[in-house]
């Protein structure tokens, strides 16, 4: 890992490593679930989700996250042999601004922010984020979304936008750490566009990828934290010994 003081800036995906993405999620299709009788777990029910999501980002990039949701969902419930109705499917795409932050991420974003300018390079729509960031109350110099590039990661939209950005915050591309949890929306992109990037491994205690597919293509990062609390500290023990 580059010494973390010689970065001025840090991109967050928000979703899955400052928002608990898959509580969010699991708390409607597992109610929908125990209605049609379905003795699924929620791992499963985010197993067999997550394709599904990524598949409807893919095929049609510019349509809004809450849209999205909701096709995934009825796409989740045909393969799971279960219909799902629009109440449940807008309850999912309505849901963004109810889903839960981990617990260290406001106090993380917080200290970070004594020591960085932060960015968000998100995968949701602007009204989304706003709900979300009224539990992470974070300070951002930009604010990247899908439906501000009008695609999803891991497509490169988010990251030529980030690269659009950086002139105006005075911030080199070298001085750019990106954080995220997700290797397949994150960490695969981030090797791609040469991008320096640590692993916030919020699923260090589980098995599997949950919500997340499996990534598709090669990924690289130049460190591994359990959480943003974890983060939070090595980089203020950093900027303690500089």
């Amino acid at each position: 890992m580059a010494d973390l003081t010689e970065f001025k800036a840090l991109s967050f995906d928000c979703y899955g490593t400052l928002i608990d993405w898959e509580a969010g999620i699991a708390a409607v299709l597992s109610p929908w679930a125990k209605e049609h009788g379905l003795g699924l777990s929620d791992e499963e029910l985010l197993v067999a989700y997550a394709d599904n999501e990524a598949a409807v980002e893919r095929e049609a990039p510019a349509t809004r996250y809450p849209d999205v949701l909701a096709e995934a969902f009825r796409r989740t419930g045909a393969d799971l042999g279960c219909g799902v109705g629009d109440e449940w499917a807008r309850r999912l795409g309505e849901s963004v601004p109810q889903w839960p932050a981990f617990p260290d991420s406001a106090d993380a974003l917080a200290r970070l922010a004594g020591h960085y300018q932060l960015i968000i390079l998100s995968n949701v729509d602007r009204a989304g984020f706003a709900g979300s960031n009224e539990r992470l109350r974070g300070r951002f110099a930009a604010i990247i979304t899908a439906e501000d590039v009008g695609a999803y990661k891991p497509a490169g939209n988010h990251f030529r936008a980030l690269d659009e950005t950086l002139p105006s915050l005075g911030v080199a591309r070298a001085e750019l750490l990106h954080v995220a949890q997700s290797l397949f929306h994150d960490h695969v992109p981030a090797k791609r566009e040469g991008l320096s990037s640590v692993w916030i491994n919020r699923r260090h205690a589980n098995p599997g990828w949950g919500a997340t597919p499996e990534p598709s293509g090669d990924w690289s990062y130049q460190a591994e934290y359990p959480s943003m609390g974890a983060f939070a500290d090595a980089v203020d023990r950093a900027f303690a010994g500089a």
